[in-house]
């Protein structure tokens, strides 16, 4: 395992994987030119020192991503250190069967540098497409997130649902590496639902932190927080926090703002709306010098707490390779180191570091050694050795909860 390194916030970025039109040029890269520069934006980013690269998932166009896995077992084989993830896993679309298999194969190809965020994604026609109806978008969050944490917890798994076909004596394979799943984070915009099912799990919450105001998302994680310690992982200070972010940088703040108001203008989000400084205002998009990021975003621990991760968005918008690779370097060289040490200041320790793999297999196996998955002579779809999970209580389970209730159907 290579990612052995503690830090108290891992510093990474996140990508939409949109490919649109550069507005300084006209030109328009191809699916092919915009997947390899993402190869070499995430390896540059660990040249640079940072720490995490995420990759959304998406399944039409102006987007690229919609097989994260394969494009982060590609990034894999070419770096050691940085922990690849996702910003977003559709949990709603995507069946948690083939979830729990290829992010258990990640993991043993990454050597256990890999986590994911699961959401239900925003894209309305992707549900249809899947066979689902968008209005059971959190119906479907729920069940299925009960099922792929059991398919990661359980070596065989009896299981029956609404929403899929049931499961009698099923082995997801492979077995998640050293028997220790990968950490999941819930993300959302609006939905204190999701907040409240990573809260139940103990699992982390992370909030995208770009298009709405700070007090928006403080309102969720201040949620997700509490709830967490009303299920007994910890206190609200021990939940497990990231956070989005958005910049743009120059040396001269007027010199960013003038580079990336074209950008910004054309942008297919927010593109032709608020004006660059109305949003920067509303939001915490922030382009101006390298200065003004770490002032900005040292002070996200005033709002919302000690956090766990900080990821930032500089791929989008047409931005080309070129500037996006400067944009890493001032990331990587002026402004991480500073944000490292501003929010290291005064941090109790009883606050977790940044998830890895490494300091999970720790937790489990304290300095033993860990469980290595082989089937039995007998029954193939078993496995020898006890789980690291099947001496742990349950999650509690409140009357009533959509959670509860998911979590112990049929079978479960």
């Amino acid at each position: 395992m290579n990612d052995t390194t503690p830090r108290a916030v891992q510093f990474g970025i996140f990508s939409v994987s949109d490919i649109t039109e550069d507005p300084t040029t006209g030109q328009t890269p191809s699916e092919a030119e915009k997947i390899r520069n993402a190869v070499t934006i995430a390896k540059h980013a660990e040249e640079v020192g940072l720490d995490v690269f995420a990759l959304g998932e998406h399944h039409n166009p102006p987007f690229w991503s919609s097989s994260p896995t394969t494009t982060l077992a590609y990034i894999a084989a070419q770096t050691e250190r940085l922990i690849l993830s996702t910003a977003t896993t559709l949990i709603t679309t995507n069946d948690p069967v083939k979830i729990a298999e290829d992010y258990a194969m990640l993991q043993h190809l990454s050597g256990g540098r890999v986590d994911l965020t699961l959401g239900r994604g925003n894209t309305g026609p992707v549900y249809p497409w899947f066979g689902q109806d968008i209005r059971q978008g959190l119906p479907l969050a729920i069940e299925n997130y009960a099922l792929l944490h059991k398919l990661w917890r359980e070596d065989v798994v009896d299981w029956e649902g609404k929403f899929r076909t049931p499961l009698q004596g099923f082995t997801s394979t492979p077995r998640p590496l050293d028997g220790v799943a990968p950490f999941v984070w819930h993300g959302s915009i609006r939905t204190p639902e999701i907040a409240e099912q990573a809260a139940y799990y103990g699992d982390g919450f992370f909030a995208n932190n770009i298009f709405w105001p700070k007090e928006h998302y403080q309102r969720l994680i201040t949620l997700y927080r509490q709830r967490f310690a009303h299920y007994g992982h910890g206190t609200p200070e021990q939940a497990i926090v990231g956070l989005g972010g958005q910049v743009f940088m120059a040396a001269k703040s007027q010199d960013a703002v003038a580079r990336f108001r074209p950008y910004f203008d054309n942008a297919p989000v927010y593109g032709h709306g608020p004006a660059l400084e109305d949003f920067a205002d509303m939001t915490p998009l922030t382009v101006g010098s390298p200065q003004q990021v770490i002032d900005r975003y040292a002070a996200m621990r005033d709002t919302f707490g000690d956090y766990q991760r900080q990821l930032f968005l500089i791929d989008h918008a047409g931005l080309p390779l070129k500037t996006v690779l400067e944009q890493l370097d001032i990331l990587g060289g002026e402004v991480v180191p500073v944000l490292r040490r501003e929010l290291a200041k005064d941090r109790p320790a009883e606050v977790p570091d940044g998830p890895t793999h490494a300091a999970r297999v720790r937790a489990v196996y304290g300095e033993g050694p860990t469980r290595e998955a082989r089937p039995r002579a007998n029954r193939g779809d078993n496995l020898s050795g006890p789980s690291p999970y099947q001496d742990q209580p349950a999650a509690p389970v409140l009357a009533g909860s959509a959670f509860g209730a998911a979590a112990t159907r049929k079978g479960a």
